[in-house]
């Protein structure tokens, strides 16, 4: 229990190689890919989250109080599952044909957000770079609604080599930037594709967006500044997904 406490903190995940998924949708997902080592569970959660709980994994009850102990959450869901953390990197990706990659990216809400995304469009990979967010911390997760279980999640520190790795597999690198050549409507999606988005606050640097096979712009017809890098991901991955459906 004291262990499981551990993990909310990045040092405590990073020095046990697991993490701490709460909530019925998180441990489900867990369990299905079968990272999940050990389950906690109140009494009222066991009982209406019973088919959680016949998976083989061991299970320990826990009090409300220990459970708030382990919540980040005002209100705790009573079920939480210890999971090891997964070992991935960016050389197990063969042949991908739609890549996300965030680069330094401070704001787990968004981070997971752009996880789901990338589930729901088919994605092959997220990958977090340049400093990125920890994608296991607990509202990372929370964002992600489960998609982490899903779709990879790759964590690595250079971005350029990043870069220059997705396009040695294959993949046609397109950075999106507020001041890009290409409009959005006329990039040629129709290749296997690797999406870069910079930080919320500046976006790419000019340096790495010029690592790019092209940059990229998404008109807006509105007065605003600019978008959320989840919603400029949300829409550059939609138009991806769109395009593969045609072909």
């Amino acid at each position: 229990m004291a262990a499981a406490a551990k993990l909310l903190r990045h040092p405590g995940r990073k020095r046990a190689g697991r993490f701490l998924a709460e909530g019925p949708n998180l441990v489900q997902g867990a369990l299905a890919r079968g990272l999940a080592i050990e389950v906690f569970a109140t009494a009222e959660a066991a009982e209406r989250h019973a088919d959680l709980l016949t998976g083989g994994v061991p299970t320990h009850l826990v009090t409300a109080r220990a459970a708030k102990a382990l919540s980040e959450t005002v209100t705790p869901a009573g079920v939480f599952a210890v999971c090891a953390l997964p070992e991935l990197s960016i050389a197990d990706l063969r042949a991908p044909r739609l890549v996300l990659v965030a680069v330094g990216l401070s704001e787990p809400g968004n981070a997971g957000t752009m996880i789901r995304t990338a589930h729901a469009m088919g994605a092959d990979a997220v990958v977090l770079t340049g400093n990125s967010v920890d994608p296991y911390n607990g509202k990372c997760l929370r964002a992600s609604a489960g998609s982490i279980f899903a779709v990879p999640v790759i964590t690595e520190p250079d971005p350029a080599a990043v870069l220059g790795a997705l396009r040695a597999a294959g993949a046609t690198v397109l950075a999106a930037t507020l001041d890009g050549e290409q409009d959005l409507d006329d990039a040629d999606l129709s290749t296997p594709t690797a999406w870069v988005f910079g930080p919320e606050a500046h976006g790419l640097s000019t340096e790495l967006a010029a690592l790019a096979d092209h940059r990229v712009r998404i008109t807006m017809p509105g007065d605003s500044e600019s978008l959320n890098v989840a919603a400029a991901a949300a829409i550059c991955l939609y138009q991806s997904a769109r395009a593969a459906r045609r072909r």
